[in-house]
């Protein structure tokens, strides 16, 4: 069951991955596409988009630092730290910005929290 929660972990960092680039490096082209944002209204949104992306990145460092570190006790801690973090985060953009990302970002990090204490 652990290696099936770390594969899922995996999961969900690499789609944070994804998500950091289109909202910092990619967000003026497959960024704006993806997010459904007009030249102008994208524009206006990059400076908060960027910053969010970098909000991202750090859950996506949480995660990894949960794979890396040497110590089970304290890498279980960040891994569920990480995925709570992206679960309620999802949850909020899923009440706020778009329903879908409680399919793309809350379920597979509630999945892989629940396979986590399995």
């Amino acid at each position: 069951m652990q290696l099936l929660a770390q594969i899922v972990t995996g999961l969900v960092a690499l789609i944070h991955v994804y998500i950091v680039l289109l909202e910092t490096v990619l967000f003026q082209s497959r960024g704006r596409r993806v997010f459904g944002l007009t030249k102008e209204k994208a524009d206006i949104v990059q400076p908060a988009m960027s910053n969010q992306g970098c909000y991202n990145g750090f859950l996506v460092a949480a995660l990894v630092v949960g794979f890396v570190h040497p110590d089970p006790a304290i890498a279980s801690a960040f891994t569920v730290f990480g995925l709570a973090c992206v679960a309620v985060a999802g949850i909020w953009g899923g009440v706020t910005v778009k329903r879908s990302i409680l399919l793309i970002q809350t379920l597979p990090a509630v999945i892989a929290l629940a396979l986590h204490f399995a």
